[in-house]
């Protein structure tokens, strides 16, 4: 079946891990910023530390202007530090429940529930924004987004075109329910089948390349965009073991790659 008419225009520029600029039809949304340079770290407690090892493509002052954020989780440095943490006062900010508690007393900040839809006006159109469940790290929070509005179209049953972002989990059995609802025209994963060490071992918190082709495939998407499989320790699958199983999987002429700092077309 070919792609059903993506009727608006649909650029990601990726800045560094889960940090990327999505561009629909000149808005701009900015997912979990990152900004801090290669070599911070972090102490998480327990004698663990976070250390990135690549600066983030863009600084926060060569960002264009930022429209809205989607911010999967707040309690994570990796996907929110203190210099992307300037970039939610005044601005539309779409999280998790706690989130929304936790960066209080932002008026803008929007905690969302699984499967809960909250509107706004961008660019002079609106814009759905839905929260998909995800399973991260036991006893936090994480949230991943599907965006439509009227401009995307849709499809030939009358399901609207999206665009969704996982933000960080594993494969769920949930997620089969995104089709029932929506058209998914591209879907941005955030990959590298990180793990987290925990008291009974070590625990996969997001997908690896298998589970990325799986939920691709549940979703029937049209387009993989993968991201989040570079610059930290805690992954243990990068690009190069990507594309051997997108190949296995049968996927690879679906996948639509990311240049850091690049603006790529996808749609």
């Amino acid at each position: 079946m070919s792609p059903s008419p993506f009727k608006s225009s649909f650029s990601v520029t990726h800045i560094g891990t889960a940090t990327a600029i999505f561009e629909i039809d000149n808005v701009k949304f900015l997912t979990d910023p990152f900004f801090s340079p290669a070599g911070t770290s972090w102490d998480m407690g327990g004698g663990s530390f976070l250390k990135n090892t690549e600066t983030p493509a863009l600084a926060l002052e060569n960002l264009p202007p930022i429209d809205a954020i989607l911010l999967s989780h707040e309690d994570h440095p990796d996907n929110l530090d203190d210099l992307g943490r300037q970039l939610l006062n005044a601005r539309p900010v779409f999280t998790t429940v706690d989130g929304g508690k936790n960066l209080a007393p932002r008026p803008a900040v929007r905690g969302m529930k699984a499967w809960e839809t909250a509107s706004i006006d961008l660019g002079g159109q609106t814009y759905d924004i839905t929260a998909t469940p995800c399973e991260h790290l036991p006893g936090g929070e994480c949230t991943g987004f599907v965006l439509t509005k009227a401009g995307f179209g849709a499809s030939a049953d009358g399901r609207p075109n999206a665009i969704y972002f996982t933000g960080d989990t594993v494969y769920i059995d949930e997620l089969a329910k995104i089709p029932e609802k929506f058209h998914i025209v591209a879907a941005v994963m955030n990959l590298g089948s990180a793990y987290a060490s925990m008291p009974d071992g070590p625990l996969q918190i997001t997908m690896d390349g298998k589970q990325g082709a799986h939920l691709f495939r549940t979703i029937k998407a049209d387009y993989l965009v993968p991201m989040h499989y570079e610059s930290w320790g805690h992954f243990t699958q990068f690009g190069k073991d990507l594309v051997k199983e997108f190949q296995e999987e049968g996927i690879i002429e679906k996948v639509r790659w990311l240049t850091p700092g690049k603006s790529v077309k996808i749609l």
